[in-house]
């Protein structure tokens, strides 16, 4: 296959206009920058130096935003054999392995409202409206199970197109 010629012009401002629509929608800006620069990568990591060198920051922005990253599943730390500087990887089959994260949080965000009913009694009105979430997230959590089970078999489906 030929190799693809890239034009870092247009990577570079790219992956501030990803980078400015990840902050837009509520990740943290540098964490949006270095996610961005990430994913622009064929490789898929990144050291710290080498993201801050992208994007002109300090090795202590990409630090923070690295840890945020982190913290949200978007990313992980590896160290390369016999390297001894850490790289920033994106995980493979990243929105299922972010989005499975998040089932933990919408769980423990479900047992909370359930704990809430308890103490403020499920006849109040503040009780009905923690019910109203417990009930909200429950159900999420069920058909969010059905909806990975749908996207492992469509990409099994193009995954088998493409070979």
């Amino acid at each position: 296959m030929p190799e693809t010629q890239r034009d870092e012009d247009a990577v570079r401002r790219y992956v501030e206009s990803l980078g400015l629509v990840l902050s837009q929608i509520g990740m943290q800006r540098m964490a949006a920058r270095v996610f961005a620069a990430l994913m622009t990568t064929d490789e898929g990591q990144l050291t710290a130096a080498d993201l801050a060198t992208q994007l002109s920051v300090s090795p202590a922005a990409v630090s923070g935003a690295v840890r945020y990253l982190e913290q949200v599943g978007l990313v992980t730390k590896v160290r390369e054999p016999g390297e001894r500087r850490d790289h920033y990887r994106l995980y493979d089959d990243l929105w299922y392995a972010t989005f499975l994260k998040r089932d933990r949080f919408l769980i423990m965000w479900r047992d909370a409202a359930e704990e809430g009913i308890d103490a403020l009694g499920a006849d109040t009105p503040a009780g009905k409206r923690l019910a109203e979430m417990q009930d909200f997230l429950s159900f999420v959590l069920k058909e969010i199970t059905s909806l990975y089970d749908r996207w492992h078999e469509e990409r099994s489906r193009q995954r088998a197109a493409e070979a």
